[in-house]
């Protein structure tokens, strides 16, 4: 049953591109988060960056692929071991994100920053360009059709609007139907008060399972 739960839990993703720049000592560092579904996206993505400020020093970069980010990569790209790909990397994994890749661009400003000063200019680029980006939260969702009497429409409606659930498509012939779509995890407890509401008039079908994305920001 735990496996079960674990297979279809909820896991977040960054759906639109985010940016963000920092500066200190005017060395410029200038950040992009984008979604990469695959390590292939992610390097697609970081080689565009490079070609976009070809005459930049360094171009160091994190990327986390997978549902349960079974593939993590990180790059100094010439800075100091730990200094840059790192920084960047945490702050992917501090905001739990998955299917994601971070480029922060560096433009050498004259002044060496030391290592702590790079670990900060990399993080805080990298976590406003994060800021800026859409997150979305990935869920198992399940699609029902719930096909009912007339007579109980109205105590179907008033369930499914009191647990915020919205009709996607209803259908009225001689009996009536409704299309909803709900995380896998309330489908027993949906159907079960479904149940009990039309006193087991209610036939639910299930016509569809996957996953949906909920734009968190």
């Amino acid at each position: 049953m735990e496996e079960h739960k674990k297979e279809f839990m909820p896991y977040k993703v960054v759906y639109q591109e985010g940016n963000g720049i920092y500066e200190e000592k005017k060395s410029r560092f200038i950040a992009r988060i984008a979604p990469a579904s695959s390590e292939e996206e992610a390097v697609s993505f970081i080689e565009s960056v490079r070609k976009n400020y070809y005459d930049a020093r360094h171009h160091c970069t994190a990327f986390i692929i997978g549902k349960n980010k079974e593939l993590t990569r990180c790059s100094d790209d010439g800075e100091p071991s730990g200094t840059a790909g790192k920084p960047i990397l945490e702050v992917l994994l501090g905001a739990e994100v998955t299917n994601v890749v971070a480029v922060v661009t560096r433009y050498f400003g004259g002044t060496l920053l030391g290592t702590g000063g790079l670990v900060r200019a990399y993080t805080q680029a990298a976590k406003e360009a994060m800021e800026n980006a859409g997150i979305g939260i990935m869920r198992y969702k399940t699609e029902i059709t719930i096909e009912i009497d007339y007579t109980d429409v109205g105590k179907v409606q008033y369930l499914l609007g009191s647990r915020g659930i919205d009709i996607a498509q209803s259908r009225y012939t001689d009996k009536v139907e409704f299309d909803i779509c709900i995380p896998e995890e309330e489908r027993a407890e949906v159907s079960k008060a479904l149940t009990e509401a039309t006193a087991a008039r209610a036939k639910i079908s299930i016509t569809g399972t996957g996953y949906n994305m909920d734009k968190q920001s």
